[in-house]
């Protein structure tokens, strides 16, 4: 498995010494594909419209639990290839309305990572 690999603050992609197009191979791909999905608007994937969260109709400006927005996250990250298993854990809503976290992610493979946001 492999993915291209996205620079860490630009989400853009990054290029090898050699300047080709850089890939990331698992575990790492796995955990960007699964930044990747939950950062995903639904409707904004080109080819397949379904995937993604539904931010604008279930989660931004309305008002919810944070379960409900666990269960998302979680439901769009285990349906990631090389998911086991993934769980959502928030640890801030700031004044700001900044969300802070971390998706525990259980791979096929049987190892566990993490990513923040």
């Amino acid at each position: 498995m492999a993915s291209l690999l996205l620079d860490r603050t630009t989400w853009d992609l990054c290029v090898t010494a050699s300047r080709d197009i850089a890939v990331a191979s698992a575990p790492y791909c796995v955990l960007q594909d699964v930044a990747t999905a939950v950062r995903t608007f639904v409707g904004e994937c080109w080819y397949d419209t379904a995937k993604g969260i539904a931010y604008f109709s279930l989660i931004l400006g309305v008002g919810q639990s944070p379960a409900a927005f666990r269960a998302q996250v979680e439901a769009t990250a285990k349906a990631v290839s090389g998911v086991a298993d993934a769980r959502c854990v928030l640890t801030a809503i700031g004044a700001d309305r900044v969300l802070s976290g971390a998706i525990l992610v259980t791979l096929t493979t049987g190892g566990t990572a993490s990513v923040s946001f």
